[in-house]
């Protein structure tokens, strides 16, 4: 099986068309001709992620977040993505990125984050013209509960000490909308079709303001709130390649401490 048998997989699932106008899904480096040993599924893109898939024998990487953003103008070893995209080609790796369109797309990434907390009813927030998907979702919890229970809940979901939150709300908190990522360009929809909470992975500081016992806002982190996409990319490819080796990275790329 060739490696652009897996892409078209990949494609089918999480069509290009439906990415953001500032994204670069897709191919980033590499040839897919070649035969597929292996593939390595990550959130970023990294030296040690690298180092990892050729010690598994994989020749194929698909991470969520592309690692070319901008044109090289050159490549050497003066940064990371420099070193990334010679390591790669040094090594034989192709790397493929399936980032707003895996977002943006039914069964995607925030649809993963729904099943996670056990929410139902799932619809696009924003629905996307280019295809039957869009950014963002809202759904609705099994029972109504209240805003500290809905915090503990998204704490023990993601395995996270602490989160960001405005001013708890009094009401119990039924209907979520949601984002993963840096959600928070979809705050005023939420608001607008009366989600009790938004959750995301990044958020504007003024953005927290003027929203006390309107909504509660809940932000883990870009990292935490992605942190399932890998098990998504895992899931897309074995049901259509059962027998291709894939492996989830155990490199945690998470350029975040918290001290």
């Amino acid at each position: 099986m060739k490696i652009k048998e897996v892409i078209a997989t990949l494609e089918v699932f999480a069509p290009l068309p439906l990415q953001d106008g500032f994204d670069n899904a897709g191919l980033q480096v590499g040839v897919t001709e070649a035969e597929i040993s292996g593939a390595l599924l990550c959130l970023d893109v990294t030296e040690d992620v690298l180092r990892e898939a050729v010690s598994k024998g994989c020749n194929l990487v698909v991470a969520h977040h592309p690692l070319l953003f901008h044109p090289l103008r050159q490549l050497t070893d003066a940064t990371l993505v420099e070193r990334c995209v010679r390591y790669a080609v040094e090594n034989g790796l192709t790397i493929y990125a399936a980032h707003t369109n895996l977002d943006n797309a039914r069964g995607g990434v925030n649809y993963e984050i729904a099943a996670r907390l056990g929410l139902h009813d799932i619809v696009p927030l924003r629905r996307n013209d280019a295809g039957n998907g869009g950014s963002g979702i809202i759904a609705t919890l099994p029972t109504p509960i209240s805003s500290g229970e809905f915090i503990n809940l998204i704490k023990q979901t993601f395995g996270v000490e602490c989160a960001m939150c405005n001013a708890l709300i009094e009401r119990p908190i039924s209907r979520v909308a949601l984002c993963g990522g840096a959600g928070d360009f979809l705050l005023d929809d939420a608001v607008e079709q009366q989600a009790d909470a938004f959750l995301t992975g990044e958020m504007h500081y003024h953005q927290y303001f003027g929203h006390e016992g309107q909504i509660q806002i809940v932000v883990i982190g870009h990292y935490q709130s992605e942190q399932f996409t890998p098990a998504v990319l895992q899931r897309i490819i074995v049901e259509k390649h059962p027998n291709l080796s894939t492996y989830i990275t155990t490199v945690n790329t998470n350029p975040i401490l918290y001290l």
